[in-house]
């Protein structure tokens, strides 16, 4: 292992030599190879949340990323105004797939695109007459919209409007919330910040202002499932199969007022840890809700995280748990039987957001395929602790990559599939080798709980096995 240790290092370093030595030392800090001992004590030595260096080219997405397309935007009963130019806007329209019961337009909003559509004479005198504007349009327009949130772009805060006092307004006027979200662009290292903004505006204008009229002992919250593809469906089939009741999910086919009754839970269940533990521990705070993480990819990290669940309640629940997992364990027996001996040792690399290239290692693995890279758009400590104690001695592991560096790593690794973003997509179909979209299925899903696995390890089959890749002879 020694030797593997040494040849991964080299990798690495030969990998570092494209940059000038400045550059250089400062991206050596973002690379990492696991060992015995970093499994061990979940410590190792990578370097995360910083700033993306200038000048590369970096997955990442922006602080308004994080709050409109991650944590406001699939609240479906509201919509969410893009404050700034059209650009923002467009560029968040359609980007991920959160299922949503309802009618779009009528009363369901999340996969449309509202912006004020900044122009220059905006900028130089001020967009606030145009907001309370839209405002008025919006309650016209969609009568049965139950609130507003004001998603601010970057020109809102460099040119200082004042979307607080437009917010308290129209609250007043229309009766309803109409929430300023301070989430421009330029704020903070990437979309992470957007996530804590968002929980923050959650917290001061939403959370605890409705009550529950009635409450049970198995009342539970999904926090940090956005439905891709219905993933927090799956999900919750599973929750109520064993006896809870969900009566919130944050934020993925959620609503104003499933988020406002949230401190009325007696057990938050977070699956996105990166996106929503601020808003959990805000609950724990100010309410006494104690919260516990759970994974739902694949089936043992499936079963694991429900008998964890379980743990937390009466005799009852624990009884249904098991029945549970004895009703669903055949099936997912005969889904890895037919797949497994198709993908067994295929070689995966990862590179998700801040949180699943973690979280999905469990289900590759069910389906004997090997993570010999992985790492974050966005991540903090917390998801590299986690995965040093998840991944194999040997595996290299990442923060922020360039684009460069992730080609020259699967071509030096030679990976026999990519599970990224969209941004990244076409460059590995252009070099020939197989890919899936890992932050919305790829146009799949749902990928969570069992019903979930059965379609994933089918995409991952499609994906290496395809003969299409027998017709493609890469230029590079």
């Amino acid at each position: 292992m020694a030797k593997v240790l040494d040849e991964k290092q080299k990798l690495i370093d030969d990998l570092l030599e494209i940059y000038p030595d400045k550059a250089k030392k400062d991206r050596k800090k973002h690379f990492d190879i696991n060992d015995e001992e970093k499994i061990e004590t979940c410590k190792g030595k990578i370097v995360s949340n910083k700033k993306s260096r200038p000048g590369v080219m970096t997955p990442r997405g922006c602080s308004y990323a994080g709050s409109k397309g991650v944590v406001w935007g699939p609240i479906k009963d509201m919509v969410h105004i893009s404050h700034g130019p059209v650009g923002c806007g467009q560029y968040s329209w359609g980007t991920r797939r959160n299922y949503a019961n309802g009618v779009l337009g009528i009363d369901s909003f999340g996969a449309m695109q509202i912006t004020s559509d900044f122009q220059e004479k905006d900028i130089v005198f001020g967009g606030d007459k145009k907001l309370d504007k839209i405002c008025d349009e919006i309650t016209e327009m969609f009568p049965l919209a139950k609130g507003i949130s004001v998603q601010s772009e970057c020109p809102v805060g460099l040119i200082g409007d004042d979307i607080e006092a437009v917010g308290k307004k129209k609250t007043k006027e229309l009766e309803m919330p109409v929430i300023p979200v301070r989430c421009e662009g330029f704020r903070g290292v990437s979309q992470s910040l957007g996530h804590h903004i968002a929980n923050d505006a959650i917290r001061d204008h939403v959370l605890g202002t409705r009550e529950l009229e009635e409450t049970g002992p198995y009342d539970v919250a999904i926090i940090g499932d956005y439905n891709i593809g219905g993933d927090a469906w799956a999900s919750r089939i599973l929750l109520e199969e064993m006896g809870l009741r969900v009566i919130s999910q944050w934020s993925g086919d959620g609503t104003l007022n499933e988020l406002s009754i949230t401190h009325k839970s007696k057990l938050n269940l977070i699956h996105c840890y990166r996106s929503m533990n601020y808003i959990c521990k805000t609950l724990e705070d100010q309410y006494g809700i104690p919260w516990m993480e759970y994974n739902f990819f694949g089936p043992t990290k499936t079963i694991e995280s429900l008998r964890m669940i379980a743990a937390k309640f009466d005799e009852k629940i624990q009884e249904n748990c098991e029945k549970l997992i004895a009703k669903y364990q055949d099936e997912m027996d005969e889904v890895i039987a037919k797949y497994r001996p198709r993908l067994d040792g295929k070689k995966v690399m990862l590179l998700v957001g801040g949180l699943r290239s973690g979280h999905t290692i469990g289900a590759y693995e069910d389906l004997g395929m090997e993570i010999v890279g992985t790492g974050y758009e966005f991540a903090h400590s917390t998801e590299y602790e986690k995965t040093y104690r998840d991944t194999k001695e040997g595996t290299i592991i990442y923060d922020d990559p360039t684009a460069l560096e992730l080609e020259l790593l699967a071509e030096k690794l030679d990976i026999d599939l990519m599970g990224s973003g969209i941004k990244e997509k076409y460059v590995y179909h252009k070099m020939g080798v197989p890919f899936r979209q890992m932050h919305s299925w790829d146009y799949s899903g749902p990928y969570h709980g069992f019903d979930g696995f059965k379609i994933f390890a089918r995409d991952m089959d499609m994906a290496i096995n395809s003969p299409t890749w027998d017709l493609i002879k890469s230029p590079f």
